[in-house]
């Protein structure tokens, strides 16, 4: 699942079913619940909440963008551990749960599809920016209407693309050298496609900029197009 850095190294959390009372050790973080927690068993023994149910869990420990980009990890494009459909029950039956307040922001924001965490900051960022919400990993058309890649983040009217380059990109030579390609049939196709890093996206004016001159000028006219990305990629 798609934690934040800042839990990796972090106590192990145990929770207890039907239990008076937590367990206290060092380095242990005890929870309790009396919920019909649904239990996976690993190939090693050991048991552990449900994906959704844990979810659900660390609706206490995280923020909500947190958990949106968790929720979007759940259902993502591909080997989802769940259904959008889940995630929205889970959050219906627990009423009165710690963290349900979280919870309840975050499942609107939450969108099928996605790759990686930095794909669902890129698309709130945007968004809060002021713009219309991009399609995630929407299918990309050349002129006869076959589908020649996919985006990352879509406008498919405005045939505007943002394109996470992340590190493993610029590491892997057989990786780049096939993103090349890619990127060259689709700008072949008549789309504008804008290529965001950790620095572009850090430099919120200037993504912003980029985003409104390409909308811009494939005919989007909001009122107002200017805001500021805000967040940081991990």
């Amino acid at each position: 699942m798609r934690l934040p850095e800042r839990h990796m190294q972090q106590r192990l959390h145990v929770t207890y079913r039907d239990a008076n009372r937590a367990m206290r050790r060092p380095g242990v973080a005890g929870h309790k619940t009396t919920a019909g927690v649904a239990v996976a068993e690993l190939p090693d023994g050991v048991r552990v909440s449900s994906p959704v149910d844990a979810w659900c869990e660390c609706a206490s420990l995280l923020t909500v963008d947190e958990l949106v980009i968790m929720g979007d990890g759940l259902v993502s494009r591909r080997a989802p551990a769940a259904r959008l459909g889940q995630l929205i029950h889970a959050v219906t039956v627990r009423p009165g749960r710690r963290g349900i307040a979280r919870l309840r922001q975050a499942l609107p924001l939450i969108r099928s599809g996605t790759d990686s965490a930095r794909e669902t900051l890129l698309r709130l960022a945007v968004v809060r920016a002021g713009f219309p919400e991009p399609e995630v990993n929407a299918p990309l058309v050349d002129r006869y209407g076959t589908v020649i890649a996919h985006g990352d983040l879509v406008w498919p009217l405005y045939r505007v693309v943002l394109e996470y380059e992340g590190r493993q990109h610029a590491e892997d030579t057989d990786q780049f050298a096939i993103d090349i390609r890619r990127l060259d049939d689709i700008a072949e196709s008549d789309y504008r496609v804008i290529r965001v890093d950790r620095q572009l996206f850090a430099a919120s004016a200037d993504l912003t900029r980029r985003i409104a001159t390409a909308l811009d000028d494939r005919g989007w006219h909001p009122p107002a197009a200017e805001g500021s990305l805000t967040g940081q990629l991990r």
